[in-house]
Protein backbone atom coordinates (compact mmCIF):
# COMPACT_ATOMS: atom_id res chain seq x y z
CA UNK A 1 0.00 0.00 0.00
CA UNK A 2 0.98 3.66 -0.03
CA UNK A 3 3.76 4.81 2.26
CA UNK A 4 5.55 8.06 2.96
CA UNK A 5 9.25 7.90 2.00
CA UNK A 6 11.05 8.87 5.20
CA UNK A 7 14.19 9.87 3.26
CA UNK A 8 12.59 11.85 0.46
CA UNK A 9 13.00 15.25 2.03
CA UNK A 10 16.60 14.91 3.22
CA UNK A 11 17.82 16.53 0.00
CA UNK A 12 16.02 19.75 0.94
CA UNK A 13 18.69 20.29 3.59
CA UNK A 14 21.38 20.25 0.87
CA UNK A 15 19.55 22.09 -1.90
CA UNK A 16 17.32 20.99 -4.76
CA UNK A 17 16.49 17.30 -4.94
CA UNK A 18 18.75 15.58 -7.52
CA UNK A 19 17.04 13.04 -9.78
CA UNK A 20 19.47 11.13 -12.01
CA UNK A 21 17.96 9.04 -14.83
CA UNK A 22 20.20 6.47 -16.51
CA UNK A 23 19.08 5.63 -20.04
CA UNK A 24 17.32 7.80 -22.61
CA UNK A 25 15.01 5.30 -24.25
CA UNK A 26 11.23 5.45 -24.51
CA UNK A 27 10.79 5.60 -20.73
CA UNK A 28 13.91 7.49 -19.64
CA UNK A 29 13.66 10.38 -22.08
CA UNK A 30 9.92 10.76 -21.56
CA UNK A 31 10.45 10.84 -17.78
CA UNK A 32 13.29 13.37 -17.99
CA UNK A 33 11.19 15.61 -20.24
CA UNK A 34 8.13 15.50 -17.97
CA UNK A 35 10.16 16.05 -14.79
CA UNK A 36 12.13 18.85 -16.41
CA UNK A 37 8.92 20.64 -17.33
CA UNK A 38 7.30 20.22 -13.90
CA UNK A 39 10.17 20.15 -11.38
CA UNK A 40 13.26 21.31 -13.25
CA UNK A 41 11.93 24.58 -14.63
CA UNK A 42 10.30 25.37 -11.28
CA UNK A 43 13.59 24.87 -9.43
CA UNK A 44 12.08 22.13 -7.26
CA UNK A 45 14.56 19.50 -8.43
CA UNK A 46 17.63 19.09 -10.62
CA UNK A 47 17.02 16.51 -13.34
CA UNK A 48 20.00 14.82 -15.03
CA UNK A 49 19.72 12.31 -17.89
CA UNK A 50 22.65 10.00 -18.67
CA UNK A 51 23.02 8.07 -21.92
CA UNK A 52 26.01 6.68 -23.80
CA UNK A 53 24.65 7.99 -27.10
CA UNK A 54 24.15 11.69 -27.94
CA UNK A 55 20.82 10.98 -29.67
CA UNK A 56 17.53 9.18 -29.07
CA UNK A 57 15.96 6.78 -31.58
CA UNK A 58 12.62 5.04 -31.06
CA UNK A 59 13.50 1.32 -30.95
CA UNK A 60 10.20 0.05 -32.48
CA UNK A 61 11.43 1.69 -35.73
CA UNK A 62 14.65 -0.36 -35.86
CA UNK A 63 13.20 -2.94 -38.24
CA UNK A 64 12.40 -0.15 -40.71
CA UNK A 65 15.94 1.20 -40.43
CA UNK A 66 17.39 -2.30 -40.88
CA UNK A 67 15.28 -2.92 -44.00
CA UNK A 68 16.15 0.49 -45.48
CA UNK A 69 12.65 1.96 -45.39
CA UNK A 70 13.70 4.95 -43.29
CA UNK A 71 16.86 6.98 -42.83
CA UNK A 72 17.63 6.84 -39.09
CA UNK A 73 19.31 10.26 -39.23
CA UNK A 74 15.94 11.88 -39.92
CA UNK A 75 14.40 10.27 -36.83
CA UNK A 76 17.06 11.09 -34.25
CA UNK A 77 16.37 13.47 -31.39
CA UNK A 78 19.40 15.12 -29.81
CA UNK A 79 19.51 14.80 -26.03
CA UNK A 80 21.34 18.10 -25.52
CA UNK A 81 18.69 20.00 -27.49
CA UNK A 82 15.85 18.23 -25.66
CA UNK A 83 17.50 19.03 -22.32
CA UNK A 84 17.87 22.73 -23.12
CA UNK A 85 14.26 23.02 -24.22
CA UNK A 86 12.69 21.09 -21.36
CA UNK A 87 14.53 22.00 -18.19
CA UNK A 88 16.90 19.10 -17.52
CA UNK A 89 20.61 18.40 -17.98
CA UNK A 90 22.28 15.79 -20.18
CA UNK A 91 25.48 13.89 -19.43
CA UNK A 92 26.89 11.58 -22.07
CA UNK A 93 28.42 8.41 -20.71
CA UNK A 94 27.81 4.85 -19.57
CA UNK A 95 26.96 3.71 -16.05
CA UNK A 96 29.89 1.84 -14.47
CA UNK A 97 28.52 1.38 -10.94
CA UNK A 98 26.81 3.03 -8.00
CA UNK A 99 27.88 3.94 -4.48
CA UNK A 100 24.71 3.50 -2.45
CA UNK A 101 26.27 4.75 0.79
CA UNK A 102 27.30 8.08 -0.76
CA UNK A 103 24.48 8.06 -3.32
CA UNK A 104 26.74 8.49 -6.33
CA UNK A 105 26.29 7.16 -9.86
CA UNK A 106 29.69 6.36 -11.36
CA UNK A 107 30.06 7.14 -15.06
CA UNK A 108 32.79 5.42 -17.08
CA UNK A 109 35.34 7.39 -19.09
CA UNK A 110 34.70 7.80 -22.82
CA UNK A 111 37.41 7.20 -25.43
CA UNK A 112 37.66 7.90 -29.15
CA UNK A 113 38.55 5.34 -31.82
CA UNK A 114 42.26 5.89 -31.12
CA UNK A 115 41.85 5.25 -27.40
CA UNK A 116 42.25 8.89 -26.34
CA UNK A 117 40.08 10.26 -23.55
CA UNK A 118 37.01 12.23 -24.59
CA UNK A 119 35.45 12.48 -21.15
CA UNK A 120 36.96 11.32 -17.83
CA UNK A 121 35.27 8.98 -15.37
CA UNK A 122 32.81 10.94 -13.24
CA UNK A 123 30.68 10.61 -10.10
CA UNK A 124 27.23 12.18 -10.08
CA UNK A 125 25.44 12.69 -6.78
CA UNK A 126 21.79 11.70 -6.60
CA UNK A 127 18.94 11.77 -4.14
CA UNK A 128 16.81 9.62 -6.44
CA UNK A 129 18.30 7.30 -9.07
CA UNK A 130 16.15 5.91 -11.91
CA UNK A 131 17.48 3.00 -13.96
CA UNK A 132 15.99 3.05 -17.45
CA UNK A 133 18.73 1.26 -19.35
CA UNK A 134 16.71 -0.84 -21.75
CA UNK A 135 17.87 -4.31 -22.68
CA UNK A 136 20.49 -6.25 -24.62
CA UNK A 137 20.17 -9.37 -26.75
CA UNK A 138 20.04 -12.69 -24.93
CA UNK A 139 21.71 -15.37 -27.09
CA UNK A 140 20.94 -18.07 -24.48
CA UNK A 141 24.44 -19.49 -24.81
CA UNK A 142 23.87 -20.81 -28.35
CA UNK A 143 27.31 -21.52 -29.88
CA UNK A 144 28.28 -19.00 -32.56
CA UNK A 145 25.21 -16.82 -32.04
CA UNK A 146 27.06 -13.83 -30.58
CA UNK A 147 29.72 -14.07 -33.30
CA UNK A 148 27.62 -14.67 -36.41
CA UNK A 149 24.05 -13.50 -35.66
CA UNK A 150 23.49 -9.76 -35.62
CA UNK A 151 21.41 -8.33 -32.75
CA UNK A 152 18.93 -5.50 -33.33
CA UNK A 153 19.44 -3.26 -30.31
CA UNK A 154 20.53 0.02 -31.88
CA UNK A 155 20.78 2.09 -35.04
CA UNK A 156 24.36 0.82 -35.46
CA UNK A 157 23.05 -2.77 -35.55
CA UNK A 158 20.29 -1.82 -37.99
CA UNK A 159 22.81 -0.13 -40.28
CA UNK A 160 25.16 -3.14 -40.10
CA UNK A 161 22.31 -5.44 -41.14
CA UNK A 162 21.23 -3.15 -43.99
CA UNK A 163 24.79 -2.92 -45.28
CA UNK A 164 25.14 -6.71 -45.22
CA UNK A 165 21.87 -7.04 -47.12
CA UNK A 166 22.93 -4.61 -49.85
CA UNK A 167 26.35 -6.28 -50.17
CA UNK A 168 24.73 -9.70 -50.48
CA UNK A 169 22.38 -8.37 -53.16
CA UNK A 170 25.28 -6.87 -55.14
CA UNK A 171 27.18 -10.17 -55.03
CA UNK A 172 24.13 -12.18 -56.01
CA UNK A 173 23.21 -9.83 -58.85
CA UNK A 174 26.74 -10.03 -60.29
CA UNK A 175 26.70 -13.83 -59.99
CA UNK A 176 23.26 -14.02 -61.63
CA UNK A 177 24.54 -12.04 -64.63
CA UNK A 178 27.45 -14.41 -65.15
CA UNK A 179 25.86 -17.75 -64.21
CA UNK A 180 22.44 -19.34 -64.08
CA UNK A 181 23.26 -21.61 -61.13
CA UNK A 182 23.11 -19.11 -58.27
CA UNK A 183 21.82 -19.82 -54.77
CA UNK A 184 19.27 -17.33 -53.42
CA UNK A 185 20.23 -14.73 -50.82
CA UNK A 186 19.27 -16.38 -47.53
CA UNK A 187 18.25 -14.30 -44.52
CA UNK A 188 17.51 -16.14 -41.28
CA UNK A 189 15.58 -14.27 -38.57
CA UNK A 190 15.79 -16.14 -35.28
CA UNK A 191 12.83 -15.31 -33.07
CA UNK A 192 9.24 -14.75 -34.21
CA UNK A 193 8.12 -12.11 -31.74
CA UNK A 194 6.88 -8.75 -32.97
CA UNK A 195 10.37 -7.53 -33.97
CA UNK A 196 11.17 -10.65 -35.97
CA UNK A 197 7.79 -10.75 -37.70
CA UNK A 198 7.89 -7.06 -38.63
CA UNK A 199 11.45 -7.34 -39.92
CA UNK A 200 10.55 -10.35 -42.09
CA UNK A 201 7.61 -8.50 -43.62
CA UNK A 202 9.65 -5.32 -44.14
CA UNK A 203 12.41 -7.28 -45.88
CA UNK A 204 9.92 -8.67 -48.37
CA UNK A 205 8.95 -5.11 -49.24
CA UNK A 206 12.64 -4.22 -49.47
CA UNK A 207 13.56 -6.90 -52.00
CA UNK A 208 10.55 -5.96 -54.11
CA UNK A 209 11.63 -2.31 -54.16
CA UNK A 210 15.31 -3.14 -54.82
CA UNK A 211 14.28 -5.01 -57.95
CA UNK A 212 13.59 -1.64 -59.63
CA UNK A 213 17.29 -0.80 -59.75
CA UNK A 214 19.72 -2.56 -62.10
CA UNK A 215 22.49 -3.14 -59.58
CA UNK A 216 20.04 -5.00 -57.32
CA UNK A 217 17.80 -6.45 -60.07
CA UNK A 218 17.14 -9.85 -58.51
CA UNK A 219 13.88 -11.73 -58.76
CA UNK A 220 12.08 -11.19 -55.42
CA UNK A 221 10.75 -14.77 -55.34
CA UNK A 222 13.54 -16.80 -56.95
CA UNK A 223 16.59 -14.97 -55.64
CA UNK A 224 15.62 -14.32 -52.00
CA UNK A 225 14.84 -16.69 -49.17
CA UNK A 226 13.63 -15.22 -45.89
CA UNK A 227 13.16 -17.61 -42.99
CA UNK A 228 11.56 -16.85 -39.64
CA UNK A 229 12.71 -19.40 -37.07
CA UNK A 230 10.77 -19.84 -33.83
CA UNK A 231 11.39 -22.37 -31.03
CA UNK A 232 7.75 -22.14 -29.89
CA UNK A 233 4.66 -23.49 -31.57
CA UNK A 234 3.60 -20.28 -33.30
CA UNK A 235 4.66 -16.80 -34.33
CA UNK A 236 3.81 -13.89 -32.03
CA UNK A 237 3.52 -16.22 -29.01
CA UNK A 238 2.68 -13.32 -26.68
CA UNK A 239 -0.51 -12.56 -28.62
CA UNK A 240 -3.72 -14.52 -29.06
CA UNK A 241 -3.85 -17.65 -31.21
CA UNK A 242 -6.21 -15.89 -33.63
CA UNK A 243 -3.77 -13.02 -34.21
CA UNK A 244 -0.90 -15.51 -34.48
CA UNK A 245 -2.72 -17.59 -37.10
CA UNK A 246 -3.61 -14.49 -39.13
CA UNK A 247 0.00 -13.31 -38.94
CA UNK A 248 1.30 -16.63 -40.23
CA UNK A 249 -1.09 -16.51 -43.20
CA UNK A 250 0.08 -12.97 -44.02
CA UNK A 251 3.72 -14.03 -43.79
CA UNK A 252 2.95 -16.91 -46.14
CA UNK A 253 1.38 -14.50 -48.62
CA UNK A 254 4.58 -12.44 -48.49
CA UNK A 255 6.72 -15.50 -49.22
CA UNK A 256 8.29 -15.72 -45.77
CA UNK A 257 9.14 -19.28 -44.74
CA UNK A 258 8.04 -19.87 -41.12
CA UNK A 259 9.80 -22.63 -39.19
CA UNK A 260 8.02 -23.10 -35.87
CA UNK A 261 9.00 -25.60 -33.16
CA UNK A 262 12.55 -25.21 -34.46
CA UNK A 263 15.32 -24.66 -31.95
CA UNK A 264 18.60 -23.16 -33.15
CA UNK A 265 21.57 -25.12 -31.77
CA UNK A 266 24.45 -23.30 -33.50
CA UNK A 267 25.05 -20.33 -35.77
CA UNK A 268 27.90 -20.43 -38.29
CA UNK A 269 29.09 -17.85 -40.80
CA UNK A 270 27.38 -19.76 -43.62
CA UNK A 271 24.56 -21.66 -41.89
CA UNK A 272 22.13 -21.91 -39.01
CA UNK A 273 21.96 -25.36 -37.43
CA UNK A 274 18.75 -26.65 -35.84
CA UNK A 275 17.88 -29.29 -33.27
CA UNK A 276 16.64 -31.73 -35.92
CA UNK A 277 19.97 -31.82 -37.75
CA UNK A 278 19.26 -29.33 -40.52
CA UNK A 279 21.88 -26.85 -41.73
CA UNK A 280 20.00 -23.84 -43.14
CA UNK A 281 22.15 -21.87 -45.57
CA UNK A 282 22.68 -18.33 -44.36
CA UNK A 283 24.05 -15.15 -45.89
CA UNK A 284 22.76 -13.09 -42.98
CA UNK A 285 21.44 -14.17 -39.58
CA UNK A 286 19.79 -11.81 -37.14
CA UNK A 287 18.78 -12.68 -33.57
CA UNK A 288 15.48 -11.35 -32.23
CA UNK A 289 14.73 -14.25 -29.88
CA UNK A 290 15.15 -12.78 -26.41
CA UNK A 291 16.47 -10.02 -24.18
CA UNK A 292 18.14 -9.49 -20.84
CA UNK A 293 19.14 -6.49 -18.77
CA UNK A 294 22.53 -4.84 -19.45
CA UNK A 295 25.37 -6.81 -17.80
CA UNK A 296 26.34 -3.88 -15.56
CA UNK A 297 23.12 -4.37 -13.59
CA UNK A 298 24.47 -7.63 -12.14
CA UNK A 299 27.41 -5.74 -10.61
CA UNK A 300 25.55 -2.81 -9.03
CA UNK A 301 26.03 -2.56 -5.27
CA UNK A 302 23.04 -4.04 -3.48
CA UNK A 303 20.66 -4.06 -6.47
CA UNK A 304 18.71 -7.32 -6.73
CA UNK A 305 18.22 -8.75 -10.25
CA UNK A 306 16.54 -11.84 -11.68
CA UNK A 307 18.23 -14.45 -13.88
CA UNK A 308 17.79 -12.20 -16.92
CA UNK A 309 19.65 -9.35 -15.18
CA UNK A 310 16.46 -7.31 -14.80
CA UNK A 311 16.17 -5.21 -11.64
CA UNK A 312 13.52 -6.48 -9.22
CA UNK A 313 11.17 -3.67 -8.25
CA UNK A 314 8.08 -3.27 -6.08
CA UNK A 315 4.72 -1.86 -7.17
CA UNK A 316 6.10 1.65 -6.57
CA UNK A 317 8.92 0.84 -9.05
CA UNK A 318 11.46 1.15 -6.22
CA UNK A 319 14.12 -1.55 -6.02
CA UNK A 320 13.59 -4.25 -3.44
CA UNK A 321 16.76 -3.23 -1.55
CA UNK A 322 17.06 0.56 -1.80
CA UNK A 323 14.13 3.00 -1.72
CA UNK A 324 16.29 5.72 -3.34
CA UNK A 325 16.63 3.67 -6.54
CA UNK A 326 13.83 3.13 -9.05
CA UNK A 327 13.77 1.15 -12.31
CA UNK A 328 11.48 1.11 -15.32
CA UNK A 329 11.18 -0.30 -18.81
CA UNK A 330 12.94 -3.36 -20.21
CA UNK A 331 15.61 -3.40 -17.49
CA UNK A 332 13.01 -3.74 -14.71
CA UNK A 333 11.17 -6.84 -13.53
CA UNK A 334 7.91 -5.19 -12.48
CA UNK A 335 5.19 -7.29 -10.83
CA UNK A 336 1.81 -7.28 -12.53
CA UNK A 337 -1.18 -6.15 -10.48
CA UNK A 338 -3.35 -8.63 -12.41
CA UNK A 339 -1.31 -11.86 -12.56
CA UNK A 340 1.37 -13.47 -10.41
CA UNK A 341 4.06 -12.82 -13.03
CA UNK A 342 5.96 -9.81 -14.31
CA UNK A 343 5.10 -7.32 -17.03
CA UNK A 344 6.46 -8.04 -20.50
CA UNK A 345 9.25 -5.78 -21.79
CA UNK A 346 7.25 -3.58 -24.17
CA UNK A 347 7.45 0.05 -25.23
CA UNK A 348 3.96 0.82 -23.90
CA UNK A 349 4.92 -0.53 -20.47
CA UNK A 350 7.93 1.81 -20.36
CA UNK A 351 5.79 4.72 -21.55
CA UNK A 352 3.16 4.18 -18.85
CA UNK A 353 5.81 3.71 -16.19
CA UNK A 354 7.39 7.02 -17.21
CA UNK A 355 4.02 8.74 -16.89
CA UNK A 356 3.54 7.14 -13.49
CA UNK A 357 7.01 8.09 -12.19
CA UNK A 358 6.64 11.67 -13.41
CA UNK A 359 3.77 11.97 -10.89
CA UNK A 360 5.25 9.69 -8.21
CA UNK A 361 8.64 11.44 -8.10
CA UNK A 362 6.95 14.79 -7.72
CA UNK A 363 5.13 13.31 -4.71
CA UNK A 364 8.47 11.99 -3.43
CA UNK A 365 10.13 15.41 -3.70
CA UNK A 366 7.19 16.94 -1.84
CA UNK A 367 7.36 14.25 0.88
CA UNK A 368 3.99 12.74 -0.02
CA UNK A 369 3.06 9.04 -0.14
CA UNK A 370 4.11 7.08 -3.22
CA UNK A 371 1.33 5.50 -5.30
CA UNK A 372 1.54 2.01 -6.84
CA UNK A 373 1.89 1.40 -10.56
CA UNK A 374 -0.93 -0.37 -12.41
CA UNK A 375 -0.40 -1.24 -16.06
CA UNK A 376 -3.27 -0.83 -18.54
CA UNK A 377 -2.83 -2.95 -21.65
CA UNK A 378 -3.79 -0.90 -24.71
CA UNK A 379 -3.25 -3.84 -27.06
CA UNK A 380 -0.59 -4.66 -29.64
CA UNK A 381 -0.32 -3.90 -33.35
CA UNK A 382 2.07 -5.60 -35.76
CA UNK A 383 2.94 -4.12 -39.16
CA UNK A 384 3.32 -6.23 -42.32
CA UNK A 385 4.39 -3.59 -44.82
CA UNK A 386 2.21 -3.53 -47.91
CA UNK A 387 0.07 -6.35 -46.49
CA UNK A 388 -1.20 -3.99 -43.78
CA UNK A 389 -1.39 -4.15 -39.99
CA UNK A 390 -3.13 -6.49 -37.58
CA UNK A 391 -3.44 -6.78 -33.82
CA UNK A 392 -5.72 -6.06 -30.92
CA UNK A 393 -6.81 -2.94 -29.07
CA UNK A 394 -8.24 -2.68 -25.59
CA UNK A 395 -9.20 -0.12 -22.97
CA UNK A 396 -11.12 0.11 -19.72
CA UNK A 397 -14.47 0.22 -21.54
CA UNK A 398 -13.93 -3.11 -23.33
CA UNK A 399 -14.44 -6.46 -21.62
CA UNK A 400 -11.89 -8.12 -23.93
CA UNK A 401 -9.36 -7.04 -26.58
CA UNK A 402 -10.81 -6.26 -30.02
CA UNK A 403 -9.12 -7.60 -33.15
CA UNK A 404 -8.35 -4.88 -35.71
CA UNK A 405 -6.91 -4.83 -39.21
CA UNK A 406 -7.19 -2.86 -42.45
CA UNK A 407 -6.79 0.89 -42.83
CA UNK A 408 -7.85 1.61 -39.25
CA UNK A 409 -5.16 -0.63 -37.75
CA UNK A 410 -2.54 0.85 -40.07
CA UNK A 411 -3.55 4.41 -39.12
CA UNK A 412 -3.36 3.66 -35.39
CA UNK A 413 -0.01 1.88 -35.88
CA UNK A 414 1.47 4.97 -37.53
CA UNK A 415 -0.03 7.31 -34.95
CA UNK A 416 1.72 5.51 -32.08
CA UNK A 417 5.10 6.87 -33.17
CA UNK A 418 3.69 10.35 -33.78
CA UNK A 419 2.23 10.32 -30.28
CA UNK A 420 5.68 9.46 -28.92
CA UNK A 421 7.23 12.38 -30.81
CA UNK A 422 4.46 14.71 -29.61
CA UNK A 423 5.06 13.64 -25.99
CA UNK A 424 8.69 14.68 -26.31
CA UNK A 425 8.49 17.76 -28.53
CA UNK A 426 4.93 19.08 -28.45
CA UNK A 427 2.25 19.14 -31.13
CA UNK A 428 3.75 21.88 -33.35
CA UNK A 429 7.18 20.26 -33.69
CA UNK A 430 5.57 16.85 -34.18
CA UNK A 431 3.43 18.24 -37.02
CA UNK A 432 6.47 19.81 -38.70
CA UNK A 433 8.43 16.59 -38.27
CA UNK A 434 5.59 14.59 -39.86
CA UNK A 435 5.41 17.00 -42.79
CA UNK A 436 9.17 16.82 -43.35
CA UNK A 437 9.07 13.01 -43.48
CA UNK A 438 6.14 13.14 -45.93
CA UNK A 439 8.03 15.51 -48.22
CA UNK A 440 11.24 13.47 -47.96
CA UNK A 441 9.50 10.33 -49.18
CA UNK A 442 8.38 12.22 -52.28
CA UNK A 443 11.81 13.63 -53.05
CA UNK A 444 14.04 10.65 -52.24
CA UNK A 445 13.75 6.97 -53.20
CA UNK A 446 11.43 5.00 -50.95
CA UNK A 447 14.27 2.59 -50.16
CA UNK A 448 17.85 3.43 -49.15
CA UNK A 449 20.39 2.24 -51.74
CA UNK A 450 23.65 3.22 -50.01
Amino acid sequence: MRAVDQHATTANQRGAHRIVIVGGGVGGLSLATRLGETLGKAGLAKIVLIDRSPTHFWKPLLHEAASGHIDPATHHLQYAVQAERHGFEFEQGELAGIDRAERHAMIAAMHDADGRDILPARRLAYDTLVLSMGSVTNFFGVPGAAEYALPLESVAHAEAFRRKLLDACLRANHARRTSQNVAPVSVNIIGAGATGVELAAALRDTVRLLNRYSQFALDPERDFRIRLIESGERVLPALSEAVSARAERMLGALGVEVLSVTRVTQVRADAVLTHDGRALESDIAIWTAGISGPPVLRSLDGVEVNRNAQVLVTRTLQTTVDSHIFALGDCAACPSHVTQGFLAPRAQVAHQQAQFLARALRSRVEGKPLPEFAYRDAGTLVGFGREGTIGSLSNSLLTRPVFVDGWFATAVYKLIYRKHVMTLTGFARMALDTASHWLRRRVHPVIRLH
